[in-house]
């Protein structure tokens, strides 16, 4: 499924290794991309800071985001490993993270639906040549059921907790980040949180509630643009539109509209996890757009949320358009161009139809044939032979 959106990837090595786990979790996220984008637009609209507000729709952004995405990605995660027996003890064990655990709990579902599967894979390889026949589907259903629901309970009481442990520790390291004025490297951490869907827990839970303390003796706060600032998403979002995997970016704009004029960023975090390189982007571009803001002085009076453009420019002190707007289009410009030449400027993502290759190679071939493709030069081969 993983080789749907991002080329099969040879060789070893640490790049190669990086490469296949990249491809391997966006083989769990972007088959969910659907699912992910009518989230965001349920949330955008209807929350009581989106479009339309609406008690009753909003109803729906909660339960979404913290039980049916996580079970979607621990069910795709299972079905790679094991097909679809393993797609459904992997969502039954994702229903154990979701309980354990207060944020959404995208990464725990990512780790227990594909070790979910992988056990239950190793226990039919072990009954399925001592099971008699006629007690196959006895077997399957109980070994699926007892696999299922014991890594449940591995993920209430332990897979749940580490989560939300490694939540706390980037928000404590933030903390000292702000504490001891070292805003822009705060992006190394927030940025990465962020992808790892611990955002609303890094903006809440940390830098909310200092960003209204110091909006309060200040009157605006930085604190406030640290995560929410919605230019290296953009930034990145562009990038795929222009230079992404064909495949993709036809995408990219619907997710530019929710993630830019619709505040939403878990959007586009999915796009990095398919290329983890990229989130060397979104750090530069989130670094450079604190920078500005540090510079001009900028600040917001309030939390923007969700993280529009149209929140940031409701929640602006008068006066101060010029350092804010700066800051995004910054960021969006930075996030852009690192994450274009680390995809290659198109080049590099690997579905390119033609492979270049030496004039007069491949089993001595003229060189008018020296670009083509795989399948055509042994075609071309097998005929001359």
């Amino acid at each position: 499924m993983a080789d749907t959106y991002t080329p099969t990837v040879t060789g070893t090595g640490v790049k190669a290794s990086i490469q296949r786990f990249g491809g391997y979790l966006a083989g769990m996220i972007m088959p969910n991309i659907g699912a992910f984008i009518a989230w965001g637009l349920i949330t955008a609209l209807f929350i009581p800071t989106g479009w339309l507000p609406n008690e009753t729709f909003a109803k729906l952004v909660g339960p979404i985001i913290s039980s049916l995405l996580p079970i979607l990605i621990g069910y795709t995660g299972g079905r790679m490993v094991h097909g679809q027996r393993g797609a459904v003890v992997g969502a039954v064990a994702t229903m154990g993270v979701i309980v354990g655990a207060e944020v959404p709990m995208f990464l725990g579902a990512m780790i227990i639906g594909p070790l979910t599967a992988f056990l239950l894979k190793l226990v039919d390889g072990f009954t399925g040549k001592r099971t008699k026949a006629g007690f196959e589907m006895l077997v399957d259903n109980f070994t699926a059921g007892i696999v299922g629901g014991a890594m449940a309970l591995v993920g209430l009481l332990v897979i749940g907790p580490v989560v939300s442990a490694v939540t706390d520790v980037a928000g404590n390291a933030v903390s000292w980040l702000v504490d001891h004025s070292l805003l822009p490297v705060a992006s190394v951490l927030i940025e990465p949180a962020k992808v790892l869907f611990l955002n609303n827990a890094i903006n809440h839970g940390v830098l909310g509630p200092l960003g209204v303390a110091e909006a309060v003796r200040e009157g605006k706060s930085i604190l406030f643009m640290l995560e929410s600032n919605p230019g290296p998403g953009l930034g990145l979002l562009l990038a795929y539109m222009f230079f992404g995997p064909k495949l993709l970016r036809p995408s990219a704009p619907a997710a530019i509209v929710i993630q830019f004029l619709g505040g939403i960023h878990e959007i586009y975090f999915p796009y990095v996890l398919m290329k983890p390189r990229l989130i060397l982007a979104v750090i530069a571009g989130g670094a450079s757009g604190v920078l500005v803001f540090m510079v001009t002085g900028a600040g917001l009076v309030a939390t923007p949320a969700p993280g529009s453009i149209f929140a940031y420019l409701a929640v602006t002190p008068k006066g101060g358009w010029f350092g804010v707007i700066a800051g995004i289009l910054i960021a969006a410009a930075v996030s852009f161009v690192v994450a274009s030449a680390l995809l290659g400027f198109g080049r590099a993502n690997g579905d390119q139809a033609l492979e270049e290759v030496p004039a007069g190679d491949a089993a001595g071939l003229p060189e008018d044939t020296a670009t083509t493709t795989t399948d055509e030069r042994v075609q071309r081969a097998d005929r001359e032979v």
